[in-house]
């Protein structure tokens, strides 16, 4: 097994996250590569339900989780973790051409489920955004707990071809 040790701050954001499973398996992915959780307000589900936990198997207590009231006191402090990247089918670039690994830090922002990003962080952030192909037309998006995942290692892939 190859061990991560991360040198740089790496942060998953979900905002209004719906489906348990998914939650826990992006806290998986987050506790494998050193990452921090951040679940914003309103959630689809308790963090107290056993699916959360068991999607994130016997590692959840181990996740660095941090949950938010609202995106307004998440958006003051992300200035403070990195360099926010926004993920969404509507991004205009691909996270392979985003230089996702040159900050110090670096923050991957998700929405939920069923709905993706709010308009609102669309227009504010909207040089921020990024998208992953498809080849196929017939699918919409990955799972969320899946693009959690490619986007993290994708990071992860940049930095260590920068050396960092």
């Amino acid at each position: 097994m190859i061990y991560i040790t991360p040198a740089m701050s790496l942060h998953v954001v979900l905002v209004h996250p719906e489906i348990h499973w998914n939650t826990g398996n992006a806290g998986r992915t987050c506790l494998a590569t050193g990452a921090t959780l951040h679940l914003i307000e309103p959630l689809g589900f308790s963090l107290s339900e056993r699916e959360v936990k068991r999607a994130g198997l016997d590692y959840w207590e181990h996740v660095d989780v941090r949950v938010w009231k609202h995106w307004d006191l998440f958006e003051a402090e992300m200035p403070r973790l990195g360099e926010p990247w926004f993920f969404s089918t509507k991004g205009t670039t691909s996270f392979w051409d985003a230089p996702l690994g040159d900050a110090d830090g670096a923050v991957l922002v998700f929405g939920r489920e069923t709905a993706g990003l709010p308009a609102e962080l669309h227009a504010r952030y909207a040089d921020r955004f990024v998208t992953m192909p498809m080849h196929s037309a017939h699918i919409r998006s990955l799972n969320l707990s899946t693009s959690v995942a490619v986007g993290v290692y994708e990071v992860l892939r940049q930095r260590r071809a920068l050396g960092r």
